[in-house]
């Protein structure tokens, strides 16, 4: 059942709360937060009367890595840290914050492609919304991922 969500831009230290308690809860704090964070771009999905995010996700200009050959002169965005509240899981939420940074990559940061590296778990989840899998499944810790890309 979809809910009605306003998207927008945050500060960085606005994603931390989901970040780590969807993400990584077992780990401290600040094993959620990113080098990179100041030069990002990052969003939350917020029910129009909350005050605080039901989902993040945070964009930077990133090249693929072992980018294959005809995507290695583009621009690429990489999205990391990407969190819904299990609450509202099931609800179009990520979805539709996930399609929200492609238009941001695509049209504000002029990316041609955007790529992330996804729990294995979710890569169906990421199929499902038009990336594909490239690269061999590697671990963060004791978790399987895979490096997906799409187009935009």
């Amino acid at each position: 059942m979809a809910v009605d969500v306003v998207i927008r831009e945050i500060d960085a230290a606005d994603t931390v709360p989901l970040r780590h308690s969807v993400l990584w809860p077992d780990h401290p704090v600040d094993y959620v937060l990113l080098p990179e964070d100041a030069s990002g771009h990052h969003y939350g999905a917020f029910l129009p009367t909350s005050t605080s995010p039901v989902a993040v996700i945070s964009v930077f200009i990133d090249s693929l890595p072992s980018a294959p050959a005809e995507v290695s002169a583009s621009r690429t965005a990489r999205f990391r840290k990407f969190a819904c509240d299990p609450t509202y899981q099931g609800r179009g939420i990520g979805s539709r914050l996930l399609q929200h940074v492609f238009g941001v990559a695509a049209k504000e940061l002029g990316c041609s492609v955007i790529w992330c590296d996804a729990r294995l778990s979710a890569s169906t989840w990421y199929e499902r919304r038009g990336m594909q899998k490239f690269g061999e499944v590697f671990f963060k810790g004791e978790i399987e991922y895979v490096r997906m890309m799409r187009a935009l």
